[in-house]
């Protein structure tokens, strides 16, 4: 007798499972009204903790419904029988349900303890997106208990499983439009897929014969033109629609100067009061220091012209013949702002590594082709740069030499590379050689050696370098002297000896040495 031809009576009803499932249900709806509004400050670390594991842990109910929902159609479409429910598996739906559960609550303690989520739109449509697919992957499980219990048709159940489905990749969209801005999906949709998604059509590259011609260094618009680019290319990815850390935008003048959640974000005429400088002035181990560690440094030019905006008024009306402009602000303008035609300064020519205007569609092609095996490591420095940043937190002991091989053709588009915690060696380090643009890079807690120190020298451009807990010695590191612009260089945890960094600070007194705090 076939299992499908069991008596009802026979089988078992799951009024346990019912009752559980159904009680897990009602707990997730709950939260949010139990726990009341986010408050970070409030909030232990052990939840902020835990719900920094909801980027890991969501991709496991993802990848399990997607796996039932072949399987299932495998039946429908299959030579089997549309009615045997029972051909696909139990566990897997209890699995992807579970699974579904512990990604929700941890996307709930991540939302109640950051600050960037309080009063986001974006992240609370996000939460409850989650929270209702956590419920009907739940109810999708009992129903097909219930199905297979009394041998019943799986057409509700299957109806069921593909809204859950649904509903998990709206959700998902969500988290994207969170993490990387709410165009991250669609930014390069061809146009018939824009216009079956509702979306404008691309607008078509102007002919440069009608561009806007560049402006004279008395008529550029202070805000405009030197300060608003500045901001968006370090601080508006992260404070802008959809993703305003700290309830904090910077993509207008007028929410720049509102603030956020802690207070305006400048006060005209006093730089050193204002939010946006004191957060740069932050020692750069310090957790508030922006941008934070990860993101490349605002530099020392751009943060003298910001100053000097601020306490001249920070005014978003005014150009530059409307002030009399210091000589160290009219040479720090001449290093990141375009000349006048027939100048003697452009900003290719300011600086001998300065980024192109943005990614080309094949370059934008080939960071897109890395996501299956870099999930999430690879992005864009900003919108306007063909500079990318790459970061191995998400990979740690899953990324080697031979996987960091792959990136070889995007390398020299490298600007920060976080390798900490990785299983790479000397050999994938010799790689960063071509990374002429490479600013940042951490190689914590990895296999390296002095070896891969002879590489770094070949980079001029890196500010900064992390080797906490590497194999590296005073033989190797004493070399570092080479590199002009080294501002921070973290060596605790390694066998570099007290003389031997005494001796690298005298070679660049400009660059802070951390050695970490003594046990």
């Amino acid at each position: 007798m076939a299992d499908n031809d069991i008596p009802i009576t026979r089988r078992s009803k799951p009024w346990a499972l019912t009752f559980f499932g159904l009680l897990t249900a009602g707990g997730l709806v709950a939260m949010p009204f139990l726990a009341g509004p986010a408050n970070g400050e409030e909030m232990p670390d052990i939840v902020r903790f835990i719900g920094h594991f909801h980027p890991v842990l969501l991709h496991l109910p993802i990848g399990v419904f997607v796996l039932i929902v072949l399987q299932e159609l495998g039946v429908i479409f299959g030579r089997r029988h549309h009615g045997q429910v029972a051909d696909t598996s139990m566990f897997p739906l209890f699995f992807g349900a579970a699974s579904a559960v512990v990604a929700v609550i941890a996307g709930f303690l991540l939302f109640q303890g950051g600050d960037e989520y309080a009063g986001n739109a974006l992240a609370e449509r996000h939460l409850w997106g989650g929270l209702i697919f956590g419920v009907a992957a739940i109810l999708t499980f009992i129903f097909k208990a219930w199905t297979v219990a009394l041998s019943g048709n799986p057409a509700f159940y299957r109806s069921l499983l593909f809204a859950s489905v649904s509903i998990m990749g709206f959700a998902s969209h969500d988290g994207a439009s969170i993490t990387h801005g709410e165009n991250y999906l669609t930014q390069y949709a061809p146009d018939p897929i824009r216009v079956l998604l509702g979306l404008e059509k691309k607008k078509q590259k102007e002919d440069k014969s009608d561009a806007a011609p560049v402006k004279t260094p008395g008529t550029q618009l202070v805000y405009a033109d030197i300060v608003a680019p500045i901001l968006e290319k370090r601080c508006v990815q992260c404070h802008k629609e959809g993703k305003s850390k700290g309830k904090f935008r910077m993509d207008t003048y007028e929410l720049l100067v509102k603030g956020g959640a802690e207070g305006p974000g400048l006060v005209p005429g006093k730089s050193a009061e204002s939010n946006i400088i004191v957060r740069v002035d932050l020692r750069p181990e310090d957790e508030d220091h922006m941008p934070p560690e990860g993101k490349p440094d605002i530099e020392d030019p751009e943060v003298a012209i910001v100053k000097w905006w601020i306490d001249n008024g920070a005014d978003n009306k005014k150009s530059l013949a409307d002030f009399d402009v210091p000589a160290a602000i009219k040479e720090a303008i001449a290093k990141i702002v375009p000349a006048a035609p027939g100048g003697t300064k452009t900003a290719e020519t300011a600086a001998p590594h300065a980024a192109p205007k943005g990614p080309d569609q094949a370059l934008a092609a080939a960071v897109a082709g890395f996501a299956k095996d870099f999930p999430g490591a690879l992005n864009f420095e900003s919108q306007q740069s063909s500079l990318v940043t790459f970061t191995a937190v998400s990979l740690r002991g899953n990324l080697d030499d031979v996987a960091f091989k792959k990136l070889a053709s995007i390398t020299p588009q490298l600007v920060t590379v976080d390798l900490s915690a990785t299983k790479i060696t000397d050999q994938a380090v010799a790689q960063l050689a071509s990374a002429k643009n490479l600013r940042l890079v951490r190689l914590a807690e990895t296999g390296i050696t002095d070896a891969a120190i002879n590489t770094l020298l070949k980079l001029p451009a890196l500010e900064s370098i992390n080797l906490y807990g590497t194999k590296v010695t005073d033989a190797g590191v004493s070399k570092l002297s080479a590199l002009p612009n080294l501002k921070r260089l973290y060596l605790w945890q390694t066998a570099v000896t007290p003389e031997a960094v005494k001796a690298l600070k005298a070679k660049l007194p400009s660059c802070e040495i951390i050695l970490g705090v003594a046990s």
